[in-house]
């Protein structure tokens, strides 16, 4: 079994500090027996980075769509996962407004970050929690997943005009927030199944240093720099637009001189 101890130092291994902002993709299964069981991996996620800014994704695009359009910021759950979900009960969490792509955050300036999610249209604009991620300089931490789940890459999409990214129209979803109150927030979708194509890059962000790797319990983990991964991923988009459109691996000249 894997004790409080144990992983506390698999996020100072990784180069995970105590004042980072530092957004979790995770697979519980993977990580193995660790005391406490998942809130105990909680209990160190939050309590290490006490100083700095924890994040889960607290997707909802699965429930919430035009047939059923109504998100409870309180009470949708998130579709991702064990931990997003637990994580997003807790006592100090608190969730974005938007209603398929929201997250969680836990720190001093949680609020600040989350805030205004609903004011976009599409699920992870540019001045959404997604891209504040990059702006704080952000890590991401994938346990015991690859970066298909990897959710800012869609942003990066979203920043750079990806073609094809989205339905033409809004659907008319309406977010009920903590204090009861509905409000409209018409949002148009992904189309596809881009995130498929995602794991091609994961030699090159390792290959460019935008991400290394380590372990948290039995999970093998990959830790992102979540700037240097948008300016990689960016670059890439600018000789192919549809680089997440299919299964060819991307040319890299152009990132070899970020």
């Amino acid at each position: 079994m894997h004790t409080f101890s144990d992983i506390q130092k698999d996020l100072e291994s990784m180069g995970i500090r105590e004042r980072d902002t530092l957004l979790v993709h995770s697979s519980l299964k993977s990580i193995g027996e660790v005391e406490g069981g998942a809130d105990g991996i909680l209990d160190v996620l939050m309590g290490y980075l006490s100083k700095g800014l924890l994040v889960f994704p607290a997707l909802s695009y699965s429930s919430v769509n035009a047939q059923s359009p109504e998100y409870s910021v309180n009470d949708t759950p998130a579709c991702v996962g064990v931990l997003p979900e637990l994580f997003r009960k807790r006592p100090g969490v608190i969730r974005s407004w938007h209603p398929t792509h929201s997250v969680t955050a836990f720190g001093s300036d949680a609020l600040s970050f989350i805030e205004g999610h609903e004011r976009f249209n599409t699920p992870c604009a540019r001045m959404s929690p997604w891209g504040r991620i990059v702006d704080r300089d952000g890590k991401i931490l994938f346990i015991g997943c690859g970066i298909a789940c990897n959710t800012m890459l869609h942003g990066v999409e979203e920043w750079f005009g990806a073609p094809n990214m989205f339905t033409a129209y809004e659907e008319p979803l309406v977010t009920v927030t903590p204090d009861g109150r509905r409000i409209s927030v018409p949002s148009r979708r992904h189309t596809g199944q881009r995130s498929r194509f995602y794991a091609k890059l994961e030699p090159v962000f390792l290959s460019f240093g935008a991400m290394t790797t380590g372990s948290f319990g039995d999970a093998a983990c990959y830790l992102a720099n979540a700037p240097r991964m948008a300016d990689v991923t960016m670059t890439l988009l600018v000789k192919d637009p549809d680089m997440f459109g299919h299964d060819r691996a991307p040319d890299t000249h152009q990132a070899k001189k970020i």
